[in-house]
């Protein structure tokens, strides 16, 4: 009676040890951030004035720390050059501080929201401060390794008064990549 007793708890224990080793060995479980990672991603991005009138691309990169499994803190720099509309061959850049919370849905994908605040700078723009809003998405391809997408509406300002006032003169931001945490 002991033996069977033994016998059919060490077999509950190993079906429970087989079923969540093949678990973590097929990454279900264990996609995406937790709570201490590290994000960096590189990617392409884009502003537009509200007309879509005039365009600039540029390139950038972020680094992220997560505060929690779904608060990111991140540093954003980007290089961006003028396409079109008035100002043409002018080169400028952008830092931004972000904080997002990502929400969790399923396995792989990482809908999230968030603000920014930072700085504009270079040819094409009188040096200026920033401030933000914006959504995005992240796809998990690998369990640290993902796709995302971002676009937000951002707008400048000198002082307290013209932070608000400014809103509706704002652009559109949009950049697409490739992340990793770790």
């Amino acid at each position: 009676m002991k033996i069977g007793k033994t016998l059919a708890l060490g077999a509950g224990y190993l079906a429970v040890a087989l079923t969540t080793g093949a678990t973590q060995a097929a990454g279900l479980g264990d996609w995406g951030p937790v709570k201490g990672d590290w994000e960096f991603t590189l990617g392409g991005n884009g502003t537009s004035n509200k007309d879509f009138g005039t365009n600039t691309g540029g390139f950038n990169a972020t680094v992220g720390y997560f505060l929690s499994d779904a608060f990111e803190l991140a540093l954003r720099q980007s290089i961006n050059f003028t396409v079109g509309g008035d100002v043409k061959d002018a080169v400028g850049g952008a830092t931004y501080g972000a904080l997002d919370y990502h929400f969790r849905v399923g396995q792989k994908l990482r809908p999230f929201v968030g603000v920014t605040f930072g700085g504009l700078y270079g040819d094409y723009v009188n040096d200026s401060l920033a401030a933000g809003l914006e959504c995005g998405l992240k796809y998990y391809v690998k369990p640290k390794t993902f796709i995302f997408g971002t676009f937000g509406w951002n707008w400048l300002f000198d002082d307290g008064d013209s932070l608000t006032n400014n809103f509706d003169d704002g652009s559109f931001v949009y950049t697409a990549g490739v992340g990793f945490n770790f």
